[in-house]
């Protein structure tokens, strides 16, 4: 953590001999109640940018939500606009912080390029082509901004404040509208050459399966996601009028992930069928993820955590049945612990690593080298 890094650096250094001993432990413990009085007064400012919200945040380094604040974007306003709601957000929670706030983390959906701190054009947010929101943020708020994937995100942040604590190697995966990843190898966030590892929701599950969005067929996010189960139940409500769907909703449009859970709870048949084909899906790819990167936990957030054991007790024993016994035992599957407040717990945690990175004098580990005159 940051202060381990500060309290080597600065409270730890040896002591000099002292003629009175009282006296130098006396300067001891007012080291010590300083560095904990300055660990608590440090503070990041987190900022989630979405398609529909934006959110903020003042956290502190030990993973305290002090402040938050969100509100509707307004896209027709374009980046520009946003990027002025995003800085009247922050001054909102500056003005209220009677602590220093010491940098700036952004979560935002990609594709992006993260060492030029650029948005480039993510399906959610429109126009926004290669838009430089690290600099105007920076230029705007006078502080150190860093920016990374809403995924990569979300896996700190229940890496550090969440279901990951205690573990180093951790997989998480989000599950609502589309499926996202992030990885935790070593202890340490992956990103890989380009910055866009951890897209989990491409894994490819069937080889001849359904053109999917990112030019590629048969993946993860078109059988599993929030959307997809839904579009999977209306055609399973055509094709079987006799399931429950029709009188938990009459209008086929109206038919979402929830009222999947609405017809399993109420016993329908059908809908079971389905579901249980749903999970195999689903346990293809886990088990493929725990194959390849050997997790001591998988953290699974987003909607399809209010299926609750629908999902987590099924998941399980099928992961368990694909998955190489040396490679499953002792792997968890867990439910991620930071519920809607992940994006900003996300965004202040990817700020806490690079103050962390900075102090120890390196990078964190995948990130490439910032570009020139960047703000550092």
């Amino acid at each position: 953590m940051l202060f381990s890094i500060l309290n080597s650096r600065v409270w730890n250094r040896p002591v000099a001999k002292c003629d009175v001993h009282s006296a130098c432990e006396e300067a001891g413990r007012e080291s010590a109640l300083s560095m904990a009085a300055l660990e608590r007064s440090r503070t990041v400012l987190a900022l989630d940018v979405g398609g529909t919200k934006l959110a903020a945040g003042l956290v502190s380094e030990g993973g305290e939500l002090l402040e938050s604040l969100r509100e509707p974007t307004r896209l027709d306003t374009g980046p520009q606009g946003v990027t002025r709601q995003l800085v009247a957000l922050a001054h909102r929670l500056l003005e209220r912080s009677a602590l220093p706030v010491v940098g700036v983390g952004v979560g935002c959906g990609g594709p992006l390029d993260t060492a030029l701190g650029l948005i480039k054009s993510p399906p959610n947010l429109p126009g926004w082509t290669d838009y430089p929101l690290t600099r105007r943020l920076e230029e705007a708020l006078q502080l150190p901004v860093w920016l990374d994937n809403d995924a990569n995100a979300a896996a700190l942040a229940e890496f550090s404040f969440g279901a990951g604590r205690g573990c180093r190697e951790m997989v998480y995966l989000t599950i609502s509208t589309g499926i996202g990843g992030g990885l935790i190898l070593g202890g340490h966030l992956y990103t890989g050459k380009s910055g866009n590892a951890g897209e989990l929701g491409h894994i490819q599950v069937v080889y001849d399966g359904e053109r999917c969005n990112c030019g590629g067929q048969g993946c993860l996010e078109q059988y599993a996601s929030g959307s997809s189960i839904a579009r999977r139940a209306r055609q399973l409500a055509a094709e079987h009028p006799e399931s429950l769907l029709w009188q938990l909703e009459p209008d086929p449009a109206g038919i979402t992930a929830h009222t999947i859970l609405r017809a399993l709870e109420a016993g329908d048949v059908v809908v079971r069928g389905f579901w249980d084909q749903t999970i195999q899906y689903l346990a293809a790819g886990v088990s493929s993820v725990v194959h390849t990167f050997d997790p001591q936990r998988v953290v699974i957030g987003g909607g399809i955590t209010n299926f609750g054991e629908w999902l987590f007790g099924p998941l399980r024993q099928q992961v368990a049945r694909r998955t190489m016994p040396p490679l499953w035992q002792g792997v968890e599957i867990v439910p991620a612990e930071l519920g809607d407040q992940v994006g900003v717990y996300g965004a202040a945690a990817v700020a806490l690593r690079h103050l962390e990175a900075g102090l120890a004098g390196a990078r964190p580990p995948g990130e490439a080298p910032p570009a020139p005159g960047r703000f550092s």
